[in-house]
């Protein structure tokens, strides 16, 4: 081969940026998802009631939620590189923390409220900070399948919850799940160190072709923005990042269901056993890890050839729509292992459109990719945190089919919120530091 041909061939370090922070993602959902699984034993080991399991379900989610927009700012100041390595040590230990809570400690319900709360904290980096480096790594025309893979990590760490917890604790008891769980987490971290970098500039392997490839994809103003972020007003005065926000608080309502409540939903009111559950609870994360980078794929080559209009709006609505649909009818399936599968089409159906959220809030925040998304998924978090609550309560009051025809109702508000966004929109305005100074 020639010299020339050589130098032409592009690496593909991008990918490799992509496929660790899937990874980081999976084990950040694992590290999240593995309360709900462990909840059959934990509730009753702490003397938890349903109504104490969804403060504790909620708790998480808050400390998760509130800490977003800091959380993307931190990310857009120092990087996502040193932000997840940092976010990687603090879940995984608090992670630990939650399996030292002793059995017979009278505030146990307290402080694990608190542990769960500081590990939601903790967590918030992760996807402002793969949005930020998604900005950094991705041309625009890749950005949908990257989010796509990324987000599969979600359904890839629900999903190995499930048999894995459950294997874990027939085995040795809860708490060893989380023992396990927290040492998964040191494992990435010693990972993510070693081969991540902030940017492309910055990788050794990284060669002129591939640095060419991403800079020749990137917003015209990437370089000037990354040192002037955008003032918080501008995010926050936003319609469409309110409408985004909005809609990704629907999205988080629903999918927060099934991290949430669907092993219990399946266990304790279908009438599945332990394995049994665990089993098909593991069914609508595999779907979220095809549907995610499908729906980043396909957003793409709309998006190429339609526009962004179609690419990112009209495909998201529509998957959330379809998972409307998917959601209210599995109300209506009688048995168990069926409704199961429904439930898995509604949550696939919800995680096309996930990569929409992300590749449009980073096309508008820009230089302050990871801000903006921190106050978009600020959004879903606390839908996340409502549902986790209120969904016992509808259940308690009206029975479980209300709870999930509620859910169908959210993801249609969400679906109907898409069709007001203009994904051409800009978001114009003085940089942080320049009206800082004209204040002066």
């Amino acid at each position: 081969m020639t010299q020339t041909a050589e130098a032409g061939r592009r690496s593909r370090v991008r990918w490799l940026m992509i496929a660790l922070t899937l990874g980081v993602a999976s084990v950040s959902y694992l590290d999240r998802a593995n309360i709900s699984i462990a909840a059959v034993y934990l509730r009753q080991d702490l003397g938890l009631s349903d109504v104490q399991l969804g403060m504790v379900f909620s708790a998480f989610v808050l400390g998760y939620a509130f800490t977003q927009p800091l959380a993307g700012r931190l990310a857009d100041r120092f990087g996502a590189y040193k932000m997840t390595a940092v976010g990687i040590l603090w879940w995984s230990a608090l992670t630990a923390m939650t399996a030292m809570i002793p059995s017979a400690f009278a505030g146990a319900f307290v402080l694990l409220l608190a542990v769960r709360f500081i590990l939601g904290v903790g967590e918030a980096v992760i996807f402002p900070a793969s949005n930020r480096l998604v900005a950094n790594w991705m041309p625009a025309q890749e950005r949908g399948l990257a989010n796509g893979l990324i987000f599969a990590g979600v359904g890839l760490g629900a999903g190995v919850a499930p048999p894995l917890i459950t294997t874990i604790m027939l085995n040795h008891g809860w708490r060893w799940a989380f023992w396990i769980s927290a040492a998964i987490g040191l494992l990435a971290f010693v990972v993510w160190v070693l081969l991540a970098r902030d940017r492309p500039e910055k990788h050794p392997r990284v060669n002129a072709a591939e640095l060419a490839h991403i800079t020749a994809g990137r917003p015209a103003d990437h370089a000037v923005g990354a040192a002037q972020p955008l003032a918080w007003r501008t995010i926050v005065a936003s319609r469409h990042v309110a409408l985004l926000t909005l809609s990704y608080f629907c999205f988080g309502y629903v999918a927060y269901i099934f991290f949430s409540w669907f092993f219990i939903y399946l266990s304790k009111v279908r009438g599945l056993d332990l394995k049994s559950s665990g089993l098909y609870g593991t069914l609508p994360f595999i779907a979220m890890a095809v549907a995610s980078p499908l729906g980043g794929w396909v957003s793409d080559k709309l998006a190429i050839r339609y526009g962004q209009r179609l690419g990112r709006c009209v495909l998201a609505a529509l998957g959330m729509g379809l998972s409307a649909v998917f959601v209210a009818l599995a109300t209506q399936v009688a048995d168990a292992r069926l409704a199961a599968v429904v439930l898995a089409g509604g949550s696939g159906a919800l995680y096309l459109a996930q990569s929409a959220y992300w590749t449009l809030s980073a096309d508008l925040g820009k230089s302050s990719a990871a801000s903006v998304a921190g106050v978009m998924n600020m959004g879903c978090q606390i839908g996340g945190a409502v549902v986790a609550s209120l969904t016992p309560v509808i259940a308690g009051r009206f029975g479980w089919s209300s709870s999930l025809l509620f859910a169908a109702g959210v993801s249609m508000v969400g679906a109907v919120a898409w069709l007001f966004i203009d994904p051409a929109a800009t978001l114009a305005h003085l940089p942080l530091r320049a009206r800082r100074a004209a204040v002066a």
